[in-house]
This record gives C-alpha cells, structure tokens and sequence, in this order.
C-alpha cells in the first residue's frame, strides 16, 4: 500500500493505493470515495455507519484507491511501521492500515504505565504504513538522549515505544481517567519521537456541540 496525501495540514486526505488484490481497513465513516471496482467488506451488527465500525477495502485484479479522511479538521500524517519498533497510538486516531499492521493489547510497557486497567493508548507493530488522524496540525517532537517533555494526553497522537514514559496525576482535586487521559499528563524523556495535535477533539466536540448549534 502506498499513501499519497492532499490538503494538508487543515483539512486531510489520504488516498491509499493498493495493489492487486491487496487490502486494507479503515473506519468505515472515513470513507469519501474509491476507485471503481474496490469491494467494500463493512464488518459490524447492522451495517451501521458509525465511526466505530471497521471495514476492508480490496482492490481488483488491476488495482485501486481508496481516498480517507477524519471526521474533525485536521492533519493525516502517514507513520511507517519497520517490523523492528512499534509504536503507542492514543485510540481513535488509528484511520487505515494493511493486515500487515496489528495492535498488541498484552505489551509489557503497559503494565507499568496503566496496571490493569485498558489506557488510553494501544501498541502497534509490524510492517507498512498506519495512516494517523490528528485533530489540528501535527507537531513531530524528537527527543534527545535524557531530554525531557510533559504532554496533556489531550494533545497526544502517538510515541515510538523506545521512549521512556511517566503517567501522573495533574492535581488530587479532579478526577483522573486512564481509559480517557482526562486529569493526566504525560512525562516523556528521550531518545524517542513524539506526534502531538495541535487542536484538542475533546475540546472542539464540545464546541461543536454546544448551545446555539441546532443539535
């Protein structure tokens, strides 16, 4: 799969071109348009078309595209996966990857960082390209040997798993979740590599969704 982007960093696109008979998932509701030909797999109760749901996309015998995009304005940042270092990704800024991409719910850092609980973060690894949805523009932040960052998860899009991280509490008087980030922040010290969004989605769902709106 190869992954060419276009209005960027306000208003994303990305068009995964697939090969013959190669596939790839995405959120259904990403979806703006393929190639003619690409069989659509929607795989959910009811066929709903709700950003949850996840679906394949495989292209022909002469291959195809399938063009994606985010709900919220923003970035698609396109992150190459080596099959040797994985990567932390904040959950529901995953947008499209190949099978040859896969989430590891039982990796060892989480231990230390969440306990017991599901965070607010999954580990990915393997091989090829794990299109990204940031909220905003995205911000690459290169830590150097014990260089040191603290991060509201709010902002957060994704950390290679080589970086040194410290969850805690931003004050006993509010409440704190590990499955959201709400009343956390984030320490990081380097070598490592940082994706930070520059809007809060939280934040603008809020707004979007306030007084005044019709909803």
């Amino acid at each position: 799969m190869q992954v060419r982007t276009r209005h960027t960093p306000a208003f994303g696109v990305a068009r995964l071109k697939l090969a013959p008979g190669e596939a790839v998932q995405a959120d259904y509701a990403s979806m703006i348009a393929t190639s003619y030909g690409v069989v659509v797999d929607v795989r959910a109760r009811g066929g709903s078309r709700s950003r949850s749901v996840r679906a394949v996309f495989t292209a022909p015998a002469e291959g195809g595209w399938v063009d994606v995009a985010p709900a919220l304005p923003g970035d698609v940042y396109p992150l190459e996966l080596d099959g040797v270092n994985g990567w932390c990704v904040t959950r529901g800024c995953w947008l499209a990857a190949p099978a040859t991409v896969r989430t590891d719910p039982q990796w060892a850092g989480f231990r230390n960082l969440f306990g017991a609980e599901p965070g607010f973060v999954e580990h990915v690894s393997g091989v090829g390209t794990l299109v990204l949805s940031a909220c905003g523009t995205l911000d690459v932040v290169t830590l150097e040997q014990g260089e040191l960052i603290t991060v509201d998860p709010a902002y957060l899009l994704a950390y290679s798993e080589m970086t040194q991280s410290r969850l805690r509490a931003v004050s006993q008087s509010i409440a704190q979740s590990v499955r959201t980030g709400e009343g956390l922040l984030l320490d990081f010290a380097g070598p490592g590599q940082l994706l930070i969004q520059t809007r809060n989605a939280r934040a603008m769902l809020a707004q979007l969704g306030g007084p005044g709106n019709g909803r």
